[in-house]
């Protein structure tokens, strides 16, 4: 399963492609290893969002539900996430990254703490 993961690196974010394994379990489905996690947050943007350059508050997996988010790192790389993306935000320290809505439209996500 792909994730794109957000980090720091010389205290600017940085994208890498990443890829969850999972197993072949049989007719019940393919799973990953089990992920501890500390909460969910629901979230929802309004259609004007817009959030300058911010760290990741914590470490987090970020799915959008409905909605499409523009990631920009402070290198200048843009990614937009649309619904079923899913974004491991790691850049806790540094610049951070900005956020904003795509074509007007808000937003649902579930914020997957784990730290």
């Amino acid at each position: 399963m792909k994730v794109t993961r957000i980090y720091t690196q010389d205290d600017e974010s940085h994208f890498e492609d990443t890829e969850v394994p999972l197993g072949n379990l049989g007719s019940g489905g393919r799973f990953s290893e089990p992920v501890t996690t500390k909460s969910v947050i629901f979230r929802e943007t309004d259609s004007d969002y817009n959030l300058d350059f911010h760290p990741a508050p914590r470490r987090q997996y970020v799915i959008n539900l409905t909605g499409s988010v523009e990631i920009e790192t402070g290198l200048g790389e843009k990614r937009v996430l649309g619904p079923g993306s899913i974004l491991l935000a790691e850049d806790t320290t540094g610049r951070g990254h900005i956020s904003r809505a795509i074509d007007g439209e808000a937003r649902q996500c579930l914020f997957i703490t784990l730290d």
